[in-house]
């Protein structure tokens, strides 16, 4: 709702130049006076800023650019660099809510050179990729060097797991409402245990006849909003306020899990992602449970505010 906010754009180019455009239109862009990182800040300490709506979900973007705001005193909706940090590789994640009790497979962290010693079938994961760039289901010993020379080119670690036979697999968020937790509906991922046991990257990307990238996950088919009565819902929402606990996230989370044959959900990777338009994945679990993209915003708004003011206190 425009008119409820006053929005203020901060364009960051890739050679970390700065723009402040009045939109995001290309010629507004190629007009904004490029400035420095010295030089925005000057610009952003001379405004009245009450709050930041992160969209770089680059790792800089995730870390340095929300601890400089950190550093102005600027509050921002999203978790903090140190967690966002934390919660990109997949193995310290991981062990931070296996220690809260929630389920993980077993698994080991390698490094070039290292030798893995868990029989298949495994899966196989860079430690710090996303979008299953590099991730392999490997069934026989033998495709153990192939898989493991694919993961070592996104990550100079790879994380090893035990497959859990498939069930199903689902992801699910939280959003932080008036300091309660509150699990959304969850959405169920396109997998079968016959040809396609594990997800990759064409689930999640692909490009378009003009080169851009598309969600693929967007179009109904791979992934769906589960209905609130699945018997599912419940127990995953559970898991996931403890992963959300145990990693000292807030106001909002986001969590995949493998669902073996027995109905456990096995916890797989943190998210924390949320850019709040309407087709991002919280906001489309949002709606699944009747609230708005405005609602769930200002929701967030609210508890950044909140802490604001606690931290002042």
């Amino acid at each position: 709702n425009p008119s409820l906010y006053e929005f203020h754009i901060a364009y960051i180019t890739p050679d970390r130049q700065w723009r402040f455009p009045p939109s995001l239109s290309k010629e507004d862009i190629a007009a904004a006076k490029p400035m420095s990182l010295s030089e925005a800040v000057k610009f952003i300490t001379a405004q009245t800023i009450d709050l930041v709506l992160p969209q770089m979900f680059c790792i800089p973007g995730m870390t340095q650019y929300r601890a400089l705001l950190d550093l102005l005193n600027i509050p921002y909706l999203g978790n903090t660099p140190d967690l966002m940090a934390l919660t990109a590789h997949k193995a310290r994640a991981k062990a931070i809510v296996a220690a809260a009790g929630v389920k993980v497979p077993f698994g080991e962290l390698l490094r070039q050179g290292d030798i893995p010693t868990i029989n298949p079938p495994v899966v196989i994961k860079p430690a710090s990729s996303d979008n299953s760039c590099g991730v392999a289901l490997v069934k026989n010993v033998a495709d153990y060097d192939a898989a493991l020379k694919t993961a070592f080119e996104h990550s100079d670690e790879v994380l090893v797991e035990e497959y859990i036979e498939l069930g199903r697999e689902v992801r699910c968020g939280i959003v932080v409402k008036d300091g309660e937790l509150v699990g959304l509906p969850l959405e169920e991922y396109l997998v079968n245990p016959h040809d396609h046991p594990i997800r990759n990257y064409e689930d999640k990307l692909k490009r378009t006849e003009n080169g851009n990238l598309s969600l693929t996950a967007k179009d109904g088919v791979k992934a769906w909003m589960l209905d609130p009565s699945d018997p599912l819902t419940e127990p995953v929402q559970e898991v996931a306020k403890m992963c959300h606990q145990a990693l000292g996230c807030r106001h909002y989370s986001l969590f995949d899990f493998r669902i073996d044959r027995q109905g456990q959900p096995w916890f797989l990777e943190a998210g924390l992602y949320c850019s709040f338009s309407p087709k991002s994945v919280i906001a489309s679990m949002a709606k699944a449970s009747g609230i708005s993209v405005n609602e769930l915003l200002m929701t967030a708004i609210d508890e950044t505010l909140i802490n604001k003011a606690a931290c002042r206190e």
